[in-house]
């Protein structure tokens, strides 16, 4: 499932975009997968659904919704973020993605009464492009993305989720070559990395091929979300402020959600390929603006 929010031309029906509005874009139309609110009838059984926050700039926190008994809470499996799985899969009531950012889950249906409806409901707050604004609605009260409807006959359903996956590939801090900080700044109303505005030919990191390296991505803003994103090769995040990281984040990832005032620490590896690659923030608007900085992997 890939979601979208779009400024819709209530005249003329047309998608509309601010190219003024630097801050990031809302829309007032939440598609998934090209269609504005669907509905999909399903079977009483799991089923295994992809979710892809596909931007521009809107984060998702994503519940499952019975609107007619609110106040009960729905639960369901995680089982990946971005592109790996969990070490084991998680019974979470909610997911939060930002913009790029992946997520498997594993919803069975066969908890709902046959011809029922449950609807997957963003309750993040959010009231512009600069990110969420740190609140969550109230069960009904968010946006109503997608619905399912339980209407489709019993097949029967053999599939199990498994109760364990694999071990997190382990590292020896000992060895690490380097440790590098981008900052994602603003400056004179413009996005910057370490103080700098984007130039494609300036590299601003040599990394070394067959080493493995500790990075920092820092945002020290008071009021904007960075989904930072890293070219080349999956990293896995050591701290967040400082903490280990929840257990949600504790996969291989390649973006790493940054809220206002945040610092990740990841360790990452160049194992495979040399050449230039990108480290940006990935809300679109940001993005298209140059919050981008290149390293050159070096053979």
């Amino acid at each position: 499932m890939v979601f979208g929010d779009k400024v819709v031309d209530s005249q003329t029906g047309e998608i509309v975009f601010d190219f003024f509005n630097l801050d990031g874009i809302l829309g007032d139309k939440f598609l998934v997968n090209g269609v504005i609110q669907p509905f999909l009838q399903v079977e009483p059984r799991k089923y295994r659904f992809r979710c892809l926050d596909a931007g521009p700039s809107r984060f998702y926190q994503l519940f499952l919704t019975d609107l007619a008994n609110l106040s009960k809470t729905i639960t369901f499996k995680q089982i990946s973020n971005d592109g790996n799985l969990l070490p084991a899969p998680l019974d979470v009531s909610s997911i939060t993605l930002a913009v790029a950012e992946r997520m498997d889950i594993v919803v069975d249906f066969s908890q709902f009464a046959a011809g029922s409806s449950v609807y997957l409901e963003n309750r993040l707050q959010q009231t512009d492009g600069r990110g969420p604004s740190g609140g969550t609605f109230s069960a009904g009260r968010g946006n109503l993305v997608m619905r399912f409807d339980v209407v489709l006959p019993n097949v029967g359903d053999p599939s199990r989720v498994p109760a364990k996956f694999f071990d997190l590939p382990t590292y020896d801090l000992s060895k690490v070559a380097a440790t590098r900080t981008f900052r994602f700044e603003r400056s004179h109303g413009a996005w910057v990395v370490n103080g700098k505005f984007f130039d494609p030919t300036r590299i601003d990191a040599k990394p070394h091929k067959g080493t493995s390296e500790i990075w920092v991505v820092q945002n020290n803003s008071g009021g904007w979300s960075h989904p930072i994103h890293i070219h080349h090769e999956e990293f896995q995040i050591l701290t967040r402020n400082g903490q280990v990281p929840p257990i949600t984040e504790r996969a291989r990832k390649d973006v790493v959600r940054l809220g206002p005032n945040q610092e990740a620490r990841f360790l990452i590896n160049f194992r495979d390929w040399t050449g230039l690659y990108p480290i940006h923030c990935h809300n679109v608007v940001h993005e298209d603006h140059a919050m981008m900085a290149l390293f050159e992997i070096q053979g």
